[in-house]
């Protein structure tokens, strides 16, 4: 049995009050579900409180040796997952819209490399991220700030790099 870690409580406690916001839970179940999502324990127990609402996919960008690159006016996805065994990877979230107060971006780069660069008054980690002869530097603020989105980076980079740095002002 696995234990359910604190990302994949705190998204079913947001889909239970997102529900709840839409109007498809009573005040009662409301209840009922948050009690049961923040107790819970392990992810069999977890799966059941959400398995009837609506979820939010994952949106996966593949590439073997090319580039993956977000610029401009794009929407940000709450959840994304990159794989490129060769290429690059960059993400410039300075102009793009962002509606969710925290994104996860997993990284799967084998010898790749990553950029993401982030818009005034956003935050990130990258505590999630292993590596092996890969590299991470995060030169953004760690801890959520009220108003701007977090965004918390995941994955395995055996042989990659990561930057994470906020805008540069011109």
């Amino acid at each position: 049995m696995s234990r359910v870690s604190d990302v994949d409580r705190d998204r079913a406690v947001e889909l239970v009050q997102q529900a709840y916001a839409d109007g498809r839970l009573d005040p009662a179940e409301l209840e009922v579900r948050l009690e049961r999502a923040l107790t819970a324990t392990s992810a069999h127990e977890l799966a059941p409180i959400v398995a009837d609402l609506p979820g939010e996919e994952l949106v996966r960008l593949e590439s073997v040796g090319g580039r993956v690159t977000r610029t401009g006016d794009w929407q940000v996805p709450r959840r994304l997952r990159i794989d490129s065994e060769y290429g690059s990877v960059r993400l410039d979230l300075t102009q793009a819209h962002v509606p969710y107060a925290q994104v996860d971006i997993e990284l799967r780069l084998a010898y790749g490399r990553a950029l993401i660069i982030l818009p005034a008054g956003a935050s990130a980690d990258a505590d999630g991220v292993r590596t092996e002869w890969g590299r991470v530097i995060c030169k953004a603020t760690g801890r959520p700030r009220p108003g701007g989105p977090h965004v918390h980076v995941t994955g395995e980079l055996p042989y990659g790099r990561l930057i994470i740095r906020n805008s540069r002002k011109r």
